[in-house]
C-alpha cells in the first residue's frame, strides 16, 4: 500500500532572526498541501536576551554549554517567543499550527547527553518518538510545530539541536509515511565555495561526503548537518534536501542527499 506523503521542514540560521525572511518562509509553508511538521532553531535570539540579562553565553567547539540559567533562558525564547509567534503566524495564514516541545503529550524522551569529553550542561540527546502521538495530531488536522526542548525521564527540560530533532521525527514516522526532511537556512544549499552562492553541490552521498570533509570543502557546523541527513537517508526517510528558505517548494534547488 503507498504511503501517505509527509513534510518534516526544519528552519534555521538567521532565517529566525529575520522577521521579514522568516514570514516569507511561513508563507511557503503555510502552502504545502498534505501532513507537515516545522522544526525551529533558536537564530541569535537567546543569546542576546542572555547578554541583556547579564548572563554570559559559553560555546565550546561553535555549541552552546547550557547551564541552569541558559537552559531557563532558552526554554523561554525557543519555547516561548519564537515557537508562539511562529504559530500565530501560521495561523494568520490558515494553517492549523500546534506549538509543541518534547515532554508535550510525551512526544519526544530525551537523556542528558554524556558530560564526557565535554560537558555541554542541560543538552539532550533524542531516545525516543512518539509515532503514534504525532501521528494522532497529524490525523485531526494539526500542524505540529516543535522548538527543541525536550525533557528526560526525571522531567528534566533539556536543550536539543534542532536538526537532531528534525531527523529523529522523520526516522521515526518513515515507517507509517513516505517522509520529505528539508533543512531550510540562509544558503542556497551546500556550497563549493562558502562565499559563492552559486556554487551549489545539487546530490551528496555517503562517498562524496567523506571526500568533500576530507578536502576542508564541508565543515563546522554544516559536517553535523549532513550526517544527520545521511544517517536520515539509510533509516528510512525518502528523500533529505539543504536549501535556502526561499526555495522550499522548489524540488529542483538546493542540495539532495542520496543513500
Amino acid at each position: 500500500m503507498e504511503k501517505t506523503k509527509l513534510h518534516v521542514i526544519k528552519i534555521g540560521g538567521n532565517i529566525i532572526d529575520n522577521p521579514d525572511a522568516l514570514n516569507s518562509f511561513l508563507m511557503n509553508f503555510a502552502l504545502i498541501p498534505g501532513f507537515k511538521i516545522l522544526v525551529h532553531g533558536g537564530g541569535k535570539i537567546a543569546t542576546q536576551m542572555a547578554k541583556n540579562l547579564g548572563i554570559e553565553t559559553q560555546m565550546v567547539d561553535g555549541r552552546r554549554v547550557t547551564d541552569e540559567k541558559s537552559l531557563q533562558i532558552v526554554t523561554m525564547v525557543y519555547a516561548g517567543w519564537i515557537n508562539k509567534s511562529i504559530v500565530a503566524n501560521l495561523q494568520s495564514k490558515k494553517c492549523n499550527a500546534m506549538g509543541l516541545t518534547g515532554p508535550d503529550g510525551g512526544l519526544i524522551k530525551a537523556k542528558k547527553r554524556n558530560p564526557i569529553p565535554i560537558d555541554f550542561g542541560f543538552v539532550g540527546d533524542i531516545v525516543e518518538v512518539n509515532t503514534k502521538g504525532i501521528t494522532d495530531l497529524l490525523h485531526i488536522g494539526f500542524s505540529p510545530i516543535f522548538a527543541p526542548i525536550t525533557a528526560n525521564d526525571e522531567g528534566h527540560l533539556l536543550n536539543t539541536n534542532a536538526d537532531t530533532l528534525a531527523q529523529s521525527i522523520a526516522i521515526g514516522l518513515s515507517s507509517d509515511f513516505d517522509v520529505d526532511l528539508v533543512y531550510c537556512f540562509e544558503k542556497r544549499g551546500v556550497l563549493k565555495e562558502p562565499t559563492d552562492d552559486t556554487s551549489v553541490i545539487p546530490m551528496i552521498n555517503e562517498t562524496s561526503y567523506a571526500t568533500l570533509k576530507k578536502e576542508g570543502i564541508v565543515t563546522e557546523g554544516m559536517i553535523p548537518k549532513l550526517e544527520n541527513a545521511l544517517l536520515a537517508i539509510s533509516k528510512g526517510v525518502k528523500l533529505v534536501r539543504l536549501c535556502h528558505a526561499d526555495n522550499l517548494n522548489d524540488a529542483s534547488q538546493g542540495t539532495q542527499i542520496k543513500a
